[in-house]
């Protein structure tokens, strides 16, 4: 099992998409990149906090791999849009991978450079390392609530 995080705008939509991919385990949406290793929906929103909005992937690397991810990552959002996805803006909403070893920061490297080939050398998805992950609690238990 591996995990992939990826920001690509508001995290409900990009969670729905990724968990209907053969070789998706679990998804799991939360905040990434912040200053601070835990937070909320309200802290996030307030643009002090420098977290993104992001899907949380468990993935069988022997069904789908990290590069197939990336380039459904790349066809799902609009990585050429920056702090901003559809009606969504504010930093919290930027297109990001976020890598948990050089393998996956290499790959995101190879797979961000063909696609910026494709769009014009438009992208502003940044590549960054995983700081202070934490899940969406509050949201994540009124989606439970709804179900």
């Amino acid at each position: 099992m591996e995990i992939a995080v990826l920001a690509c705008g508001c995290f409900w939509g990009p969670e729905i998409k990724f968990g209907k991919l053969k070789g998706i385990i679990k998804t799991e949406v939360g905040y990434c990149g912040g200053i601070n290793k835990n937070t909320t929906y309200k802290e996030v929103c307030s643009g002090n906090t420098n977290h993104a909005e992001v899907v949380k992937l468990d993935f069988d690397p022997k069904i789908i791999s990290f590069e197939k991810i990336l380039d459904f990552f790349f066809e799902i959002h609009d990585p050429t849009t920056l702090n901003s996805q559809g009606p969504d803006f504010g930093t919290q909403y930027r297109s990001e991978i976020f890598y948990y070893n050089e393998e996956q920061k290499n790959i995101a490297k190879k797979i961000l450079a063909k696609n910026n080939i494709r769009l014009k050398g438009k992208i502003v998805t940044k590549i960054s390392e995983i700081k202070n992950y934490c899940k969406a609690e509050e949201y994540h238990q009124k989606y439970l609530e709804k179900k």
